[in-house]
Formats: structure tokens, sequence, C-alpha cells
């Protein structure tokens, strides 16, 4: 091999690794913008109330747009286990609980996934023992950031989810923000697939082979619901970036640039829970 090939060889292989560092950095660069316990672009969204306007405007392409502007004009079918006008009131918990914790939270949402892969168990702990009851506010602003109709998706199957019983429910929560199955937010809007939010459901014993739950999900039967529940999480005006956490309407969490970030780990949230308490 000639010097002057070797050289050119060398010279492409560093241009290789300059352009492979610039791909790498550029995605890094987004992951941290979505991580702020919710998103910086997520925060733009619900600042401004958009989220329900893409949702109505078709949000994704395709077949998903054409469906989610038909859903929007659908009879609203509310799902067991709601209260409100619209179906949009989710409270879990025993009823005589004095105190109700209020969580904000985007299905595509990695920093609402970091949340409830540290925190979840023990606020399902504490809605069991009855240290409090917990209100649910789902949004969908992520499918206009980052463009698709996942999250509309997965509030629309969580109804249906809802309707089998508030347990099935939570553990099905658990399971869409789990590492095992939430997907990469730079990646495939996997959300959008009803196979693959059925194929999440049947690690739930209550949803695993239900033909309700998984026809439901099929049919689009609460896609109207999810419309109405991200509506009603953007009229909240105090709520910048998900996910937010309330204790009997005070925000808790660390002060940051976007707002308060929510506690990340147990004892942090246990903390602060045990301190806002009646």
């Amino acid at each position: 091999m000639s010097n002057r090939n070797s050289q050119a060889n060398k010279q492409a292989a560093r241009e290789r690794l300059r352009a492979e560092r610039a791909r790498q950095a550029k995605k890094e660069k987004i992951r941290r913008q979505l991580l702020v316990g919710g998103s910086v672009v997520g925060v733009l969204a619900v600042a401004g109330g958009i989220g329900l306007a893409v949702a109505n405007s078709g949000g994704g392409s395709g077949s998903g747009g054409d469906t989610w502007a038909k859903a929007a004009k659908a009879k609203l079918i509310k799902p067991a286990n709601t209260s409100g006008a619209d179906g949009t009131t989710i409270v879990i918990g025993k009823p005589d609980a004095k105190n109700t914790l209020d969580l904000f939270e985007d299905p595509r949402c990695p920093g609402c996934a970091n949340f409830e892969q540290k925190v979840g168990e023990t606020v399902q702990k504490d809605i069991k023992d009855g240290k409090y009851k917990a209100s649910f506010h789902l949004g969908t602003f992520l499918d206009g950031n980052l463009r698709g109709t996942g999250s509309k998706n997965a509030v629309s199957a969580m109804g249906a989810a809802l309707n089998v019983g508030p347990d099935a429910f939570l553990k099905y929560k658990e399971a869409l923000f789990s590492k095992e199955f939430h997907p990469d937010e730079t990646g495939p809007d996997k959300f959008a697939e009803d196979g693959y939010l059925i194929k999440i459901a049947d690690t739930v014993p209550a949803l695993k082979g239900n033909a309700e739950f998984q026809k439901a999900v099929k049919a689009g039967t609460y896609d109207r619901w999810a419309l109405a529940v991200s509506d009603a999480f953007n009229k909240v005006k105090d709520v910048k970036s998900t996910p937010t956490v309330k204790l009997n309407g005070t925000v808790l969490g660390t002060d940051t640039p976007q707002g308060k970030a929510a506690p990340s780990d147990p004892a942090t949230f246990t903390s602060m829970v045990d301190k806002a308490l009646k």
C-alpha cells in the first residue's frame, strides 16, 4: 500500500470518527433537553398549552393523524373508575384518606419513566396504606414535540386498563414506564402501535389475554377520552414540566430553572411527602 493511500485511509477514518462523535453528541443533546424531570421541550409545550391543539389537528402522520382527527369528533366514552363531567378525574385510593397526591405525567416522557422506575412502587404502597389518595393527570404534549401519536394512544390504552380496575391501571402504568418497555425518546414511536401496548398489557395479570381490554385498545374506544384528559392536563396552569408531583396542592421537588424537579429517589420522596402531610 502506498504512503498516499495510507494517509487517505487514515484521513477517511478520522472523518468517520468525527461524524460518529457529532452524531452521538447530537443524540446526547436531545436526551439532556428531554431529561429535566420531564423535558425542556415539554416545558414549552405545557406552558404554551399546545398539546391538545396538536392532537386535534391529527398530530402524527398518515392513518395515525386521521384516527385522532376523527377521535376529536367522536362520542365520548368514559372508562369506569373515573369521575367529573368528561371522566377526566382519575383518583385512586381510600376515599377517607385525608391527603391527596397529584401526579402529572406524559407517557413518552423519559423523566416520568425515571420517576416511576425509582419511586413508583413507593407511590403504590402509600396509596394502598392510605397515606394519601392519588389523582392522576395525563398529558400528551410530547406527541407534538417528538412527532407521533404514542402519548395519546398510551393514554387511551390506560383508559381501557382503568375500565378493568384501579389496580390494573396502576400496574399497567408501571409496565409502560418500565425499563423493559418504555421507548427511547429518540427512537421509534412504539406506543403508537396497538400491538405493542397489548404486549405490555400481557405482563399485567388482570390484563393478560383480556379480550375486553384488547378490543378497546384496537377499536380506540377511549381515544376521545384520551383527548379530554390531555385537555384537562393543559388547563392546569402551574404545571410547567413532567413529572410534577403535588401533595395537597403543594409542589414537591427541588428548584431548577424549569421549576421544581420531582424527587427521584424513594427516601427523598418520602421525606418531602411526610413534611407536607396534614
